[in-house]
C-alpha cells in the first residue's frame, strides 16, 4: 500500500519537537510515501507560520527537500476538481479533498486526525 500524507503527518514527521513526532516517526519505516502539491504548500505554510512551528523559509525547504530525498516519496498531482469532493463543514475540506485524491490514485491518506472518517483515510497511532 502506498500512503498519501496529509500535512498534519508531515510536520509530525519532519519537526522533531512537534508532539506527535515520535509516534509518525516509527510508523514511517517501510512505508512507501506520496505526497502532492496541496500537502507540500501546507507544510511550508505551517511550518513558516510565526503562530505555529516559526521556522524560516530556508530552514523549511532544507529539511522538506531531506525528507522527499531519504524517503524517496514519490508525488503526484491535485488532479482532481475541487469541486468533486464533498465535505459537510469547512474543517474538512481539505481532509476530504486529500482522502479523495488519495482514493482516485489507489492510494490510502495517512493522517493523525481522528475526526476523519473517509474509507481511503487511515489513522497513524
Amino acid at each position: 500500500m502506498k500512503y498519501l500524507l496529509d500535512v498534519n503527518v508531515l510536520l509530525a514527521a519532519i519537526w522533531s519537537h512537534h508532539s506527535r513526532h515520535a509516534e509518525t516517526f516509527a510508523w514511517l519505516p517501510g512505508k512507501s510515501l506520496v505526497i502532492c502539491p496541496l500537502g507540500e504548500l501546507g507544510f511550508l505554510r505551517i511550518s513558516t507560520n510565526r503562530r505555529a512551528i516559526h521556522a524560516s523559509m530556508d530552514q523549511t525547504r532544507i529539511l522538506w527537500e531531506r525528507f522527499l530525498e531519504e524517503r524517496n516519496v514519490e508525488h503526484i498531482a491535485d488532479d482532481i476538481p475541487a469541486l468533486a469532493s464533498h465535505p459537510r463543514t469547512s474543517e474538512q475540506v481539505t481532509d476530504h479533498y486529500l482522502a479523495d485524491l488519495a482514493a482516485k490514485h489507489g492510494l490510502k491518506l495517512a493522517t493523525l486526525d481522528r475526526q476523519l472518517t473517509h474509507p481511503h483515510a487511515e489513522l497513524i497511532t
